[in-house]
């Protein structure tokens, strides 16, 4: 028994063996940002008040550099993952879907890589 329409089989048109990876994806970044939000709020209260330095001196504490780059990357993967869904679904131009998909990816990149610089310049900067 086939699950595809005699005009889904004609078209060639299915599943693109794509979708349980992404699914995944989606849920282990989820499960990743859950403990790493909790850490991140109870640091950002913790440092209400600090200036420049005392975060220096914080960021360079045991684990914090790590787990900071660790949620950056989870939240912004999470984010481009959630966004190529909506563009997936909901932009039909083939065209614009393409290039929404490619400027989403960018994007993401573009956001954690000056996010890690930035930390790194400023734990390891002047």
């Amino acid at each position: 028994m086939a699950l595809r329409s005699d005009l889904g089989r004609v078209r060639g048109l299915g599943s693109a063996k794509d979708g349980t990876s992404h699914w995944w994806a989606q849920r282990v970044t989820a499960v990743a940002l859950v403990p790493l939000s909790i850490w991140f709020v109870f640091s950002v209260v913790n440092l209400v008040g600090v200036d420049k330095d005392g975060f220096k001196v914080w960021l360079n504490g045991p684990g914090s550099f790590v787990l900071m780059a660790l949620f950056l990357i989870a939240l912004f993967y999470h984010m481009q993952l959630g966004l190529q869904v909506v563009i997936e679904d909901y932009v039909h131009n083939e065209r614009n879907k393409v290039i929404s998909l490619v400027l989403n990816k960018l994007l993401a990149v573009f956001l954690v890589v000056s996010s890690i610089t930035a930390l790194m310049r400023i734990a390891f900067g002047g």
